[in-house]
């Protein structure tokens, strides 16, 4: 029996690094199931890994073994204690290998991951030796009663102080889907050109997942070329299917003639900053000014106590008034 070695299970996260022309391929980004039915997770271009096993992993907590199976014939090895080994059983595919559950419980409600081992030097955890680890993308199962709904998508201009070095921000939001697991992606069309997906060079996406209840966002900020016009349609992939939103957000090319763009509001209240003198107090000075003050309180306090206790002593040590013949 293969035994993977512990090293690489406490380096799991770090081993899922590997570059996206290695990973494994898991194309669903969720499963949704009632508790009873039936569910599998596909794993595809295992024809990449340098061994003959496939790993299969569940993720709750932290990830776990549930078992491997061998590429070349099929067979399954579990052996690795997991709870719910027996639950799981796993088949081999054309280009690669599905993990399956007969019939779904609440407690397996977590994110299926399948792995394999490569040779060679590379960035991942090693395993032993030249081996490291490639992973797929994952596969989260939601068990619930609640059908899949597919999100509604919008995209406004978002409201950044990125236009100041010459870029926009648009802001795509995926709200109202079940399960709330979506992945953003952009294209982009040039005036009346053909639509094309947005290089990864040409903008940077931050993605804001899960606000609230079936809501969650992703920020796109793209710098334009000069002389050219594009539009922009987000893309939600989602496990009811993909979305698009309803409109295209247009970005105009920078001005040629001018600087990076900075809104009246923005430099009118910079033009009267510039204007306006040093306020001789500030913050750090106020806090100084008022512990001095309070100093001085406590000294003066001080002082008057002192001041008095002396007085009362001296009235008390003085000579007696009461005499007798």
């Amino acid at each position: 029996m293969l035994l993977l070695p512990a090293a690489a299970l406490c380096c799991l996260c770090s081993a899922m690094v590997a570059t996206a022309a290695e990973e494994l391929i898991q194309d669903q980004l969720s499963l949704t199931r009632r508790v009873g039915q039936s569910a599998s997770f596909t794993c595809e271009q295992t024809q990449r890994c340098d061994s003959d096993f496939v790993f299969w992993y569940q993720k709750k907590e932290t990830f776990r073994v549930i078992m491997y199976i061998r590429r070349s014939n099929g067979a399954v090895e579990k052996g690795y204690g997991h709870p719910q080994e027996d639950d799981f059983s796993a088949v081999n595919i054309q280009n690669g290998c599905e993990l399956k559950i007969n019939k779904v419980k609440l407690s397996h409600s977590a994110s299926y991951y399948c792995s394999c081992q490569k040779s060679g030097p590379h960035i991942s955890v090693t395993v032993g030796g030249n081996w490291y680890l490639i992973f797929g993308s994952g596969t989260k199962l939601y068990v619930t009663d609640e059908p899949v709904v597919k999100p509604v998508v919008s995209v406004y201009p978002a409201a950044s102080r990125a236009h100041l070095e010459g870029k926009s921000s648009l802001l795509c939001l995926a709200s109202a889907m079940s399960p709330p697991l979506v992945q953003f992606s952009w294209k982009r069309q040039k005036e009346d050109g053909p639509l094309e997906e947005l290089p990864p060079a040409e903008g940077e996406q931050l993605q804001l997942t899960q606000l609230g209840r079936g809501r969650s966002a992703a920020i796109l900020t793209v710098r334009q070329p000069e002389s050219a016009t594009y539009k922009y349609i987000c893309s939600v992939r989602h496990e009811g299917g993909t979305a698009e939103g309803p409109t295209q957000q247009e970005v105009p090319a920078p001005a040629a003639s001018c600087p990076p763009e900075t809104e009246p509001a923005v430099l009118a209240a910079q033009q009267q900053a510039d204007l306006l003198p040093l306020d001789p107090l500030q913050p750090q000075s106020r806090v100084k000014l008022l512990c001095l003050l309070y100093t001085v309180l406590i000294v003066k306090s001080l002082v008057y106590c002192c001041g008095l206790s002396l007085l009362m002593s001296l009235r008390d040590d003085g000579p007696s008034t009461n005499y007798t013949d």
